[in-house]
């Protein structure tokens, strides 16, 4: 999308950063130089200063028209305050060339070039720029969120607030520094994932980490120069702290934990043997970690925006739930989600009310493609799995007068519903938050499954460990406690009770998170998501017009 849509937020947000330091006078024609330079940027179909594209050209030209053309960046100072701020757009993950950073360099040792009208126009034009596209990139991230998943619907609005008035608001009392930090994602799991972003590139500068060579499972008792290896590479990463024992090639005791803490963070089953599943994370280079990271600060910049008091997160490479309440997280319980082939989307939006006893309408492509060949195979399979066969209209059909062979050729004119019962595929509760694809957090009778440390069995679904803990938490303040639930539970008959206050859900997709105390957590990249991050941010700069910004 043209970045001319997006003229509206660039000329905003300039116009409150640039205004109260533009305090040198210019000289008389500059004004009119910059004009000029503006029009023929303008009318270009490619415009470009010295062969940097320039993104924000409509905006720049609203904010300077409304400038009488006086120069922003006049004073030198202003400009080297900017150069600082986009250095560190690496700190982000962010490539700070994509904020014009070879121009504005040469421009700070520009010597007597800098007198040049021209090229003090092309100055202003520049850092302006630089300066939208900047803030543009920390409010929004730099890719389009909804080009990686459908599902996408997280808001991209400015908000209803005048961004004039609100921008003006945050740098009163500083520079550029202050309101790119405003601007920025300021939610805490940003600002660690920005340090651990810090300390895997320092890990890189000293040379990386060893592979582990390949061959028997690793354990304790195992001895030779492969254990040396894995000392030397949980070393590194701190998993592993401590003088060597006198005899470095045993795997002892302290290595046991030390690979225990490893599988820990990095979602594999914290057992301490080191076969192929451990191997596979532990010779992962830590380049490929640093992309990781880089890949989960611009999901941050994607979603982290005007986040509310209380909500829940479903983290479904995580596998995890979390209960926010007042900011903090308050309760968390483990998940089932969807398989590579049923990939759980991601979005957002209000959990409404709670199903206890419900039944499940099965959907078309699991009736299809799973439930109509299995009762051809044995039409016992209904009354086994305590299934009903309805038509469209709701009347219970006898199964026995359906001929299931000619289901196979000419479609299925029928419902089948899975009545309520510890066996439902929903289990015995289920949390409903409207949306297109069905899916939603429910009970399971598969519970074995939670005892597995990679959990993608469903067909999108979240499968909830604790559901009643959660419903009992969520209906705490209408008057509900366990007792009330479990006996609504137990009547086996099905009740929808409407939550007072309706709460945030958010499905979202983190391979790479850091908890307070500083230990990065990693997990496999379930649906394969992040390369396509990764390759996004290496490409030119280019921007996609959020909600609410006209051009």
């Amino acid at each position: 999308m043209h970045c001319r849509e997006r003229c509206h937020l660039h000329r905003l947000v300039l116009l409150a950063v640039l205004t109260p330091w533009a305090s040198l006078s210019a000289q008389p024609n500059d004004r009119e130089i910059l004009r000029d330079r503006i029009a023929q940027l303008s009318a270009s179909e490619e415009p470009a200063v010295e062969g940097a594209p320039i993104a924000a050209v409509q905006g720049i030209s609203q904010l300077y028209e409304l400038r009488d053309y006086q120069p922003a960046w006049a004073d030198w100072a202003l400009v080297r305050q900017l150069h600082d701020q986009v250095r560190r757009a690496a700190e982000h993950g962010l490539d700070p060339n994509d904020f014009h950073l070879r121009q504005i360099e040469a421009r700070l040792n520009a010597g007597s070039r800098a007198n040049d009208p021209v090229y003090r126009a092309d100055t202003e034009i520049l850092c302006t720029d630089a300066l939208a596209r900047f803030a543009v990139t920390l409010k929004f991230g730099k890719l389009d969120p909804a080009a990686f998943d459908p599902a996408w619907n997280f808001s991209r609005e400015i908000g209803g607030r005048d961004p004039v008035t609100v921008f003006n608001e945050v740098l009163n009392g500083g520079g550029i520094s202050s309101a790119l930090d405003s601007i920025a994602p300021t939610l805490p799991g940003y600002g660690r994932l920005r340090r651990a972003l810090a300390d895997y590139r320092v890990i890189l500068a000293q040379g990386g980490w060893t592979q582990v060579p390949d061959g028997p499972t690793l354990e304790l008792g195992s001895s030779g120069p492969r254990v040396v290896a894995l000392r030397d590479r949980l070393k590194v990463t701190g998993d592993l702290q401590g003088t060597d024992p006198t005899g470095p090639t045993v795997f002892d005791e302290a290595l046991d934990a030390a690979v225990k803490r490893f599988q820990q963070r990095h979602g594999v089953t914290a057992d301490g043997r080191v076969g192929q599943r451990s191997l596979e994370e532990l010779n992962v280079p830590v380049e490929a970690r640093i992309d990781q990271i880089r890949a989960n600060l611009e999901r941050a910049r994607w979603v982290f925006r005007d986040i509310e008091d209380s909500y829940i997160i479903a983290d479904i490479a995580g596998y995890r739930l979390d209960l926010v309440e007042e900011g903090e997280r308050s309760w968390s319980t483990n998940v089932q989600v969807g398989k590579p082939y049923h990939a759980t989307p991601v979005f957002k939006s209000r959990l409404q009310y709670i199903e206890f006893n419900p039944t499940w309408t099965i959907p078309p492509g699991i009736l299809r493609n799973e439930i109509l060949p299995a009762i051809r195979r044995d039409t016992s399979y209904l009354s086994r799995n305590n299934m009903s066969v309805l038509t469209n209209s709701g009347t219970i059909v006898d199964p026995t007068t359906i001929d299931w062979a000619a289901t196979a050729e000419g479609g299925f004119p029928y419902i089948i519903r899975q009545e309520p019962g510890t066996r439902n595929a929903l289990g015995q509760v289920k949390f409903i938050f409207p949306n297109k694809y069905a899916v939603y957090l429910h009970d399971t009778p598969s519970r074995g499954l939670f005892a597995r440390t990679e959990r993608a069995f469903s067909h999108g679904c979240i499968r909830t460990q604790n559901p009643f803990d959660l419903a009992e938490r969520l209906l705490d303040d209408q008057g509900w406690d366990r007792a009330r639930v479990d006996s609504v539970v137990e009547s086996r008959e099905t009740a929808r009770v409407y939550l007072e206050t309706p709460v945030t859900v958010m499905l979202l997709y983190w391979t790479a998170q850091a908890n307070a105390d500083g230990t990065v957590r990693f997990r496999k990249d379930l649906y394969d998501r992040d390369a396509r991050i990764i390759e996004g941010l290496a490409e030119p700069f280019r921007v996609d017009r959020p909600e609410g910004v006209g051009g």
